[in-house]
């Protein structure tokens, strides 16, 4: 099963529309709960993360018996330190994005968290393709 949102830039008041939508979809096929909560924290932190920084872009899911896999792709300015951008608390967020509660630096390290496999594909300049894959099967535990 595949599904595919458009997640549109610079507009907080959608932001987080296309992992809220894509959790209905879990629960409605009766994926497990916690697998259905990993997946939409990994997948709303990609699409903030998006809106953010990025302008926006697409949000595509392909749901199979053995995974879900996430992929983000935008065409936003890239990320020029991806070990940076992973550690926990550092964040590129300007001020005004921060006051509304966004940008505290945790997107990628709680998708890290909540992700089987995490792949991030970036180069500056063109954007970047965030991939999140989460196995299905006994209940996963929430990552360290």
């Amino acid at each position: 099963m595949n599904y595919r949102y458009t997640v549109p830039g610079d507009d907080f008041s959608l932001a987080g529309k296309a992992s809220t939508e894509f959790k209905r979809v879990l629960g409605q096929i009766g994926i497990d709960p916690g697998i259905v909560k990993r997946t939409s924290v990994a997948m709303y932190e990609a699409e903030i993360n998006m809106v953010i920084h990025a302008g926006g872009g697409i949000a595509e899911a392909d749901i199979n018996p053995e995974r879900i896999l996430i992929t983000m792709t935008d065409q936003g300015p890239g990320i020029a330190d991806l070990a940076l951008a992973m550690t926990e608390g550092y964040s590129t967020a300007p001020e005004w994005i921060r006051e509304l509660g966004f940008g505290a630096g945790m997107g990628l390290p709680n998708m890290r968290r909540n992700a089987d496999e995490l792949r991030v594909d970036s180069v500056v300049g063109e954007g970047t393709k965030v991939s999140i894959t989460i196995r299905l099967g006994p209940a996963q535990e929430q990552r360290p």
